[in-house]
């Protein structure tokens, strides 16, 4: 399902009114022609639909990730799935006052990196990889990993956001990201350590212990890259659930 597949960050047009507009066979924005909506709320879609193709054609995802629920931001992958940028930090800790940011890793393009604190983890780093990207896709960074590298780095990160966790949620699939992996098979290596770990690793690797540090980038690593499957599985999934059924084979 695409963004332009879309009615609902319009103000006034919820799921319902969205799904009487697909059942009359308006999928689409160039399908929309000011039927099945009164006056009012068509001259707004109609306003939408052509600031939304300007939009589009900027790359400019913002507008649409601001008017779309935390678990209907899904939509938007699709327009830019390869350029996707999937992000997992780890800390020494919760509290991003007190504690600091070991590791980042960032997976675009079908390629890893990872950042380490002390050798090349810096705020013009981050910032230079997520300039590079359309959509930031993270599980659970809403409210952890973007406040946190936030609030340490001082930086704004305005990237267009979808939080799996969201999304996750509306398919009954709760729990953390190895929790949903096993429920969808998705496979990982040394699926036994936790966060916990990441804190033990990086205090280990503080003692001089360098494979701690190997560890520590491995898991975090892996975290980044097995959501870009979770985020192919939960979007073809929604999109089958809300808007395959109105139209069947897009």
């Amino acid at each position: 399902m695409r963004i332009e597949n879309s009615f609902i960050p319009v103000r006034g047009v919820g799921e319902v009114t969205e799904r009487r507009l697909w059942e009359h066979g308006i999928t689409h924005w160039d399908e929309f022609d000011g039927s099945v909506v009164g006056d009012t709320v068509a001259e707004r879609i109609e306003r939408f639909i052509d600031e939304g193709w300007t939009h589009l054609e900027r790359g400019d995802l913002s507008p649409f990730a601001t008017e779309l629920p935390a678990s209907s931001r899904w939509r938007l992958y699709e327009n830019v799935r390869e350029d996707t940028c999937f992000l997992d930090i780890e800390t020494t800790g919760l509290d991003a006052t007190r504690n600091r940011v070991t590791t980042v890793s960032v997976h675009r393009g079908g390629e890893t990196t990872t950042f380490v604190h002390g050798h090349d983890l810096t705020a013009d780093r981050l910032a230079s990889e997520l300039t590079e990207a359309s959509l930031l896709v993270t599980f659970n960074g809403q409210r952890f990993d973007v406040p946190f590298l936030e609030t340490c780095f001082d930086l704004e990160i305005t990237l267009p956001h979808v939080d799996l966790m969201y999304p996750c949620k509306k398919l009954g699939l709760d729990g953390g990201l190895k929790a949903i992996e096993r429920d969808l098979g998705i496979e990982r290596d040394r699926p036994d350590l936790s966060g916990r770990d990441a804190v033990r690793l990086w205090h280990e690797y503080e003692r001089g212990d360098d494979g701690a540090l190997e560890t520590l980038v491995s898991y975090n690593r892996a975290d980044t890259r097995n959501m870009e499957p979770l985020m192919d599985l939960v979007a073809d999934e929604l999109h089958d659930r809300v808007f395959e059924p109105y139209c069947p084979g897009e």
